[in-house]
């Protein structure tokens, strides 16, 4: 039993500092910018091997990217209104 039990917390403190795939950092930037994250990814954003620099450099690139397209959108629809 206490060989199941080790195996079980070991396992556990290795998946902790593990290395963080780009589609999770894209779903956390999203989520940050929507607002919602569970708890279990807030964790795993915090306890990866992941540097802060590449969430910076998603949530810039995502906003420079919202941005573009807000502008584009209404841009497009004033054409389309003859203004």
């Amino acid at each position: 039993m206490s060989d199941t039990s080790d195996k079980t917390e070991s396992s556990s403190t290795s998946d902790d500092k593990q290395t963080l795939s780009i589609l999770h950092i894209l779903t956390s930037v999203l989520a940050a910018a929507v607002g919602v994250q569970s708890k279990k990814n807030q964790e795993k954003d915090f306890n990866g091997k992941g540097s802060i620099y590449i969430y910076i450099a998603a949530g810039i690139i995502f906003t420079v990217l919202f941005v573009i397209t807000i502008v584009t959108v209404v841009k497009s629809i004033l054409a389309g209104a003859g203004m």
